[in-house]
């Protein structure tokens, strides 16, 4: 992360954009390491830890229909999350994760390790699944390398 989070940093502070996150299962952990650098305050708004769904939707806009129809763990809610983010934060981009970190919770169709995360970037949003392994702050320390890996792959590209 020490090399990372600065290199996320300098891009959105190049491209005069500022940043929030959409934490489900990590629970405050990527918001906690993007403000564990010093300057980050140029760049970094804020953070809303939507654990609950009723968050979900009053804080983050997530329709009540698609967390009934595709569950907190899911791509629709994840895109949400990152556009809702951005709008209640008022920043250019928003990420957000959604998950199943265990050791319980897990479901056939969603077995611990799920996790769904979102970036909205630049106008666009963008989302992809995961399934980690390992015990409950494992699956939480690997959402949080990739979704900041994927996140500096995104602003690179934009």
């Amino acid at each position: 992360m020490k090399n990372i989070v600065p290199q996320i940093g300098n891009l959105l502070v190049a491209k005069k954009w500022t940043m929030a996150t959409a934490e489900s299962c990590t629970g405050g952990l990527v918001s906690a390491t993007l403000t564990d650098f010093s300057g980050s305050s140029a760049w970094f708004s804020g953070a809303v830890v939507a654990y609950s769904n009723e968050v979900k939707m009053s804080l983050l806009h997530v329709p009540k229909p698609i967390i009934m129809k595709h569950g907190a763990v899911s791509e629709p809610t994840v895109r949400e999350m990152a556009e809702g983010v951005c709008k209640t934060v008022g920043v250019d981009v928003g990420i957000s994760l959604s998950g199943v970190a265990g050791p319980t919770g897990g479901t056939p169709e969603k077995p611990v390790g799920t996790v769904w995360m979102g970036w909205h970037v630049g106008g666009t949003t963008y989302s992809e699944k995961f399934l980690f392994s390992g015990d409950r702050m494992s699956v939480k320390q690997q959402s949080l390398h990739t979704i900041l890996e994927r996140l500096l792959n995104i602003l690179q590209k934009s």
